[in-house]
Order: C-alpha cells, then structure tokens, then sequence
C-alpha cells in the first residue's frame, strides 16, 4: 500500500513539474485567436453540455466544429482571480490576486504582452474587472468595475464614454470593430469578455418574454439540507431564497424598505437596483414595465411563504439568468458570422468559456466561490479547423492555468519558465500528453471580506475524489466520491472505509502545496469574523 501511494505521489509530481518549450508552430502561418469569456456562465446553461434548461445553438455550433472539454476548472471561483489566472498561467497566490479586493499588478508578464511583443495585433474589450489598467494591448475598450447591462460606460486609453444599447451587443460591437480596424498583415489576439449572466441578470428588452410560457425544472438538490456537510455548507449566504426582491428580482415596488445589504457594507439593493432602472432610456423603460408590471401585480396577489416562495423565486432568477445566456449566444453568433463573412474562420483559434461556474439552483444556491463542482467546473471550447477535429469531446482535466501556455504555444513564442499551467494543444489535436496531470490544486480565500460567507478553503479533486478543506475560523474536511455522489450530497470524510483514500489525497495534496509553493493560508488576517 505504501508502494501505491508512494509511485502515485510521484506521477502527480511528475505531471505537474512537466513544462512545454514548443518555440515553432507546424504551419508557416500563425493562428489569429480569439478568445470569448463570459462571467458566471454555467456548463448547465448550455445546450451542448445540458439541454434541460435551453438551446444554445452558436455556442453549441462551436463545439460540433471544435472540440469540448467535460473537465474544466479554475483553480480560485471568483472573477477577479480568474481573469489574472488567465492572463498570467499562474495561482491567485504568485500572481498576487487572491480575491475581488486586490489590484491587480500590471507590470507582471501576460500572454497578451508576449504576444504583442512576438508582433501579435492584440485588444480587449468588455468586462476587464482588475483595477488596473490593461497593459499589453494595441487597443482596449473596457468596462469600469462590474459594468452595467444597459447604457453602460466604456472606458478607452483616451476617454470614458456613455454607449446606449445593450452591454452584450456593445462589446460584440467593439470587438468586430478592433477587427475590421486592426493591421491586416499582423495575426490577432482578441479577447472579447462578456459581463453577462453576471448577477443582476437584466436582459435585452427583445428577450424578456422569452421562457413565459412554462415553468423551468428545479433541481434534484434545489431543497438540500446539507446535513452530511461541514458548517461551510449551512453558514453560506447565497439561497436563491435570500435574493433581494428589489436588486435580484426586480420588485422594487413590492418592498420599498429593503435595504439590508446582506452583510456587503456600502450596498444598498434597492438603492441599486433603482440606479440601474434609471439608467434605462424612455423606450428601454417602456418595454420594461410592460413586462416587470405584471409580474408584480401577480406576485403580491400570491402572497407566497416557505417552500413555494423559494419555488417562485428560482423561476424569477433562472429565467432572467437564461435570457442573459441567449444575448450571449446571439453575439457569438455574430462573431462567428463575421469570421465566416471575411474567410478568416479556417486560420482562427476560437475559444469560448467562463470565468467560473455557477449555480443555478443546485443545493438551493445561486453564485460561485465553493470548490463544488457547478462551481469551479466552467464550459471550455475550442474550435480551429487547421488543427481540431470536428466534434471532439475531452475527459482531460484541464485547467483556466492553461489558457496562457496553450496560446504562446500555438503562436510560437516560448514559454516563460515560472508559467505554472500546460499547453493544451496535444490534447486539442488528439493526442495523449505524458504525464498529464490527474489531480488539481484548487484555493479559495475571500473570507470573510467578500460576499456570501463562503468560507476559506482548498482542496485536491482526482478523476474520482473531491477532498475539501474548510479552514481559518473553522477546522473541517469533506470527502465526495464523484463516481457515486456526482451532485456532491453525501460527505463522507468520517466513514471508516475511506480513511486509506484520505490519507493517499492528503499527501496528495500537500505535494501540490509546495510544489506551486502555496503557503498562503493565512492570507489575510481575519479581523472580523461576524
């Protein structure tokens, strides 16, 4: 038994140590790249991974052409860690973001810079969300902050700029733009970042019937008790039941004095959500009312409690989530067009995927953060027809700490040494990688600054085990088996069988630990745990 765990500690380390130094492309052209992120988009919410909720046929479009990953993670489910991880290939902890309070520091090395410096045309626009401005880009065009859904500011290297129309048509808009103006004689990198289905989940006035007629399955764990799980699972804040009536569900007239924050100092939902109302124009607001008017009328003549409000309350959430989603898939397929109008599509690498998961009911949750799986699993893509097979499907774990070396790979510019991820471009043409990794490394830390109290904690996920550990003003582990327990209901770190399996993930894990030298746990100081 020691034999076993002993070589399999080995081949982990094995995997993870493996570094690419592809410095050439096989073909005498270099790859445009374009890669699509929207922010909160679940795997469940798109049609070629999970039909049950709606059909997303330009999304799925890709994935018939190209090649879908089944086992994408990030390594930290927050937005602004997952966009530096992107960026750099590296963990939250080395590249010094580790939750949506830190800056992030643009002086350190990102694949847009190697790029541009290899002669790349690089931009950016849509939802930026690091604080700093963007470094490495011949032209940018981004939100500031969150970004709103409609009228949204744009800022540039030059100005800030109110654009009326809708956020996701916008920065569809902006990136055709940057193509149609860019240097024809330079391959390109764009990255286009959507903000939708980010929370509040206003959509397009032309989407807002959309879903009317039925109501939308809930899910098997939407009532879970969480009664075989740590303290981390029922001290959350983040129920579908606890949506504010007036931000989240956009029923300011039902409750004029909702102005708890939720525990988020300086929030105020109302306040928050009547700024967004006021942003509408008189036509936007037309078709508003005319949709949300009798939606509350409907609702205070119901006067629901308990389980039937929760019931109503998903139906709210999940079907304005989803009408954000098609908006989505809508300006994708715009973007595909656009490829397809210019005869670019053959020599362009196409990405599309999140910037991590979401929940969409499950465990009676909305958002992200935990290491579960709706959480920190996001959709990944991948199409170029040069290289990819048509209708390709991966069990490869493959992680948001790729994205950075699988680029550069695929442009021929040398890997930086310190980059923590791996290329995926074997994988994308087929083939089998050596020691590819079977384990990851996953750290969470905004605790208890940010919202919705998920606490503290890393963990390991294998082909088949999850191990989580919940620390800081807790000391607690959970253990899934993934093959029995795919909805993660059952934890069973206490059973006696599974005391060997424990100890092989713990050293596991610890050997990841200091291989990507995370020794971050105390990052930063409580100072207020209530």
């Amino acid at each position: 038994m020691k034999y076993c765990r002993t070589f399999s500690l080995i081949f982990i380390l094995g995997a993870v140590c493996w570094q690419t130094s592809c410095k050439s492309v096989t073909s005498t052209q270099r790859p445009n790249i374009i890669l699509i992120m929207s922010d909160d988009h679940a795997k469940n919410a798109i049609s070629c991974y999970n039909n049950r909720l709606l059909e997303t046929p330009n999304i799925d479009r890709l994935a018939n052409e190209g090649i879908r990953f089944d086992n994408a993670f990030v390594v930290n489910a927050l937005c602004a860690p997952s966009r530096a991880t992107m960026l750099t290939g590296k963990y939250s902890h080395t590249n010094g973001l580790r939750d949506n309070r830190d800056v992030f520091n643009p002086e350190q090395m990102t694949f847009p810079k190697r790029l541009q410096k290899a002669g790349y045309y690089t931009a950016v626009a849509g939802k930026w969300h690091l604080k700093s401005r963007p470094q490495g880009f011949d032209d940018w065009k981004i939100l500031p902050g969150q970004g709103d859904y409609y009228n949204p500011l744009v800022i540039d290297d030059k100005d800030t700029l109110q654009i009326t129309g809708y956020v996701t048509d916008i920065i569809t808009n902006m990136a055709i733009d940057f193509l149609e103006k860019r240097d024809k004689n330079k391959p390109f990198c764009l990255l286009v970042l959507h903000k939708a289905p980010h929370r509040n989940w206003m959509p397009d006035t032309e989407h807002l019937n959309l879903f009317n007629d039925d109501d939308l399955p809930l899910p098997d764990s939407f009532f879970d008790d969480y009664q075989t799980r740590s303290a981390a699972a029922r001290e959350q804040d983040m129920e579908i039941m606890h949506l504010f009536n007036s931000f989240d569900l956009k029923l300011e007239a039902v409750d004029e004095s909702e102005t708890n924050s939720g525990g988020n100092a300086g929030f105020n939902p109302l306040d928050s959500w009547k700024n967004a109302y006021n942003r509408l124009t008189d036509e936007q607001r037309l078709a508003w009312d005319a949709h949300y008017d009798k939606i509350i009328g409907a609702f205070r003549k119901k006067e629901l409690k308990g389980k039937d409000l929760a019931r109503w309350k998903y139906q709210r959430y999940i079907k304005d989530y989803l009408r954000c989603v098609v908006s989505v898939d809508e300006n994708i397929g715009r973007l595909l067009n656009y490829l397809d109008k210019t005869g670019i599509e053959k020599n362009t690498l196409v990405i599309y995927t999140s910037d991590q998961g979401f929940f969409l009911g499950e465990h009676g949750w909305y958002d992200k953060r935990f290491m579960y799986e709706e959480s920190a699993g996001i959709p990944l893509i991948v199409r170029y027809p040069r290289e990819i097979k048509a209708g390709e499907v991966s069990q490869n774990l493959v992680l948001n700490l790729d994205f950075a070396s699988t680029l550069l790979d695929y442009a021929g510019v040398s890997i930086p040494s310190d980059i923590q991820g791996r290329s995926m471009r074997p994988i994308f043409k087929g083939e089998s990688p050596q020691n590819w990794r079977e384990a990851f490394y996953y750290h969470y830390y905004e605790y208890p600054h940010g919202w919705h109290k998920v606490k503290r904690h890393y963990g390991i996920r294998t082909g088949r085990y999850k191990l989580i550990h919940f620390y800081n003003d807790i000391d607690d582990w959970e253990l899934y088996d993934l093959a029995t327990d795919p909805r993660e209901m059952n934890n069973i770190y206490h059973d006696e069988r599974y005391t060997s399996t424990i100890e092989d993930l713990k050293q596991k894990l610890s050997a990841l630990q200091a291989y990507y030298k995370d020794d971050s746990m105390e990052y930063p100081q409580v100072t207020d745990t209530h």
